[in-house]
């Protein structure tokens, strides 16, 4: 048993300049382990609440102090003596402190900071990495990565519509390799969008790219323009990975595209997705439709499951009621798993297993205000679930995470696992 000794909590900051929540838990054998939250701007209505301030005199009221109280003064005489080895034990404690839906009295960034440094504690205390303490010995599965290349939507300043544009690496046999390969294609990028004169200096939230471009599609068209460029055969080689973010642009039951300027009907919407998915080498489409608009949904799997990954991020947030009616109504194939939308890391880890006995592909994933914190990608391994999504290959918070993989396949040496192209086997290409 390594029982809990004490936690502490601080003010930090994340990558955009926002306060966000830091704790650390120390075991009575001396291990110790840290968490730190990250957040989103592009959020769901149901994610777990992150509780701020709201004194406009500090952070313009982002400020998390009442967070980190609820972490010393609440959750730490609580949780003091408990066995940092029974993790779900834990997180039902911190759940029944907080005693609300959506955490909102002491905050899913208080409740999250505590849940991960506790594993991390419980992992240093058994002398293992956090993958092998979360997945034993049969977690040896590299995630693929879905890798930032361009952005727009909330991550790249409104430039259009659409938030994410990914590159898939298909041809490399190892994790390694693929980021390799991806790194080729976000340079030969730059170069694309400067032959069209759509390259804006500096980066959107995630890393990637924030172009000028004419329209939605034309993120498509660029895609296909950087793998050519760097030496790749779209579809073949790398393929791509599209966030629609399409609750930011729902309004009155209508879409509403300032790069079109144009409105459409949830059918509209659906069928230009499918129009896409048919010239360009489209394998996943996020939040293709908004998260209130379940009659789209329905379309859009309907439509194109069997073509496509449909990911379901603000409509699931990481919420196991939430997963269980989509998978009970037929809606999207996938879930997007970030663990500050739930709160903690049981309730993050169940969702996982009910997605994969359910057939559903899984898709852990940073926020784009994010933290030099890497244990989503322990996360990634130790739960096998399949493909990450981090961000672009520059800044820190997201290097940490792709280079922590790297020290992982490292220290898996010849077991480790990368299905690269297998994971989309499944879908007509």
């Amino acid at each position: 048993m390594a029982s809990i000794a004490n936690l502490r909590a601080r003010e930090i900051l994340d990558s955009r300049g926002n306060p966000t929540v830091e704790v650390d838990v120390i075991l009575d054998d001396g291990a110790r382990g840290r968490g730190i939250v990250p957040s989103g701007a592009s959020t769901g209505k149901a994610e777990a609440l992150e509780l701020r301030d709201g004194d406009p005199k500090r952070y313009h009221g982002r400020g998390v102090l009442k967070a980190i109280e609820n972490v010393e003064q609440v959750i730490a005489p609580a949780v003091r003596g408990m066995d940092a080895n029974e993790q779900e034990a834990l997180d039902a404690r911190l759940c029944e402190l907080d005693g609300t839906e959506n955490k909102s009295r002491l905050g899913a960034n208080a409740l999250l900071g505590v849940s991960l440094a506790a594993a991390r504690a419980a992992a240093a205390s058994a002398g293992v990495p956090l993958f092998r303490y979360l997945g034993g010995e049969e977690a040896v599965d590299l995630p693929v990565p879905m890798v930032n290349i361009a952005s727009g939507g909330l991550h790249g300043g409104g430039n259009i519509d659409f938030q994410d544009f990914q590159a898939i690496p298909l041809r490399a046999e190892r994790f390694s390799e693929a980021l390799h390969d991806v790194v080729l294609i976000y340079r030969a990028m730059k170069d694309v969008l400067k032959a069209r004169g759509a390259y804006s200096a500096g980066v959107a939230d995630e890393g990637g790219y924030a172009p000028r471009l004419k329209s939605n599609e034309a993120g498509f068209e660029v895609m296909v323009e950087a793998f050519e460029r760097a030496g790749f055969a779209p579809g073949k080689d790398a393929a791509i990975a599209v966030d629609v973010a399409a609750s930011h642009f729902y309004r009155n039951g209508r879409y509403q595209l300032s790069t079109e300027r144009e409105e459409w009907s949830s059918a509209d919407l659906v069928e230009r997705l499918a129009g896409w998915a048919e010239r360009y080498p489209i394998l996943s489409i996020e939040d293709g439709v908004a998260e209130d608009d379940y009659e789209g949904w329905k379309l859009l799997t309907g439509r194109l499951s069997k073509r496509c990954q449909l990911i379901g991020d603000d409509v699931f947030v990481t919420n196991l009621r939430r997963l269980a009616e989509g998978i009970r109504d037929g809606i999207a194939n996938a879930v997007l798993v970030k663990m500050n939308q739930i709160g903690t890391l049981s309730e993050t880890l169940e969702v996982i297993r009910l997605a994969q006995r359910s057939g559903y592909r899984t898709v852990v994933s940073a926020r784009s205000g994010e933290t030099e914190d890497d244990s989503m990608s322990d996360l990634a391994v130790g739960a096998r679930a399949g493909q990450l999504k981090v961000g672009a290959i520059t800044r820190s918070e997201r290097l940490a995470k792709y280079n922590r993989l790297l020290r992982i396949e490292e220290r898996l040496g010849d077991r480790a696992v990368y299905r690269g192209a297998q994971v989309f086997s499944a879908f007509e290409r």
